[in-house]
């Protein structure tokens, strides 16, 4: 990760801080999808994943049921962004 959103303490419990650097998917615990992750898909194929009904495990421990976007970013570092808003 190289930046958060303001509200992703609300979301997960973790600051900013505590997740820069780090893969989302294992920086989030986020589960629920059935082979490759959504955002190893849209980084390796470079298409969008959207709507993709997920779950993620916040700082205290709890499962949390999200939706998540995910949108590869077409520039030479091959990064994504990332769209988590809970259900």
């Amino acid at each position: 990760m190289l930046a958060c959103g303001r509200d992703i303490f609300e979301l997960s419990g973790y600051r900013e801080e505590d997740l820069i650097g780090r893969e989302v998917v294992e920086a989030l615990g986020i589960t629920g999808f059935e082979g490759d992750s959504p955002a190893k898909v849209s980084i390796e194929w470079g298409v969008r994943r959207l709507d993709q009904q997920l779950e993620m495990r916040s700082r205290a421990g709890t499962i949390k049921p999200v939706t998540g976007d995910f949108f590869p970013a077409y520039d030479d570092d091959g990064g994504l962004l990332v769209g988590l808003t809970p259900r």
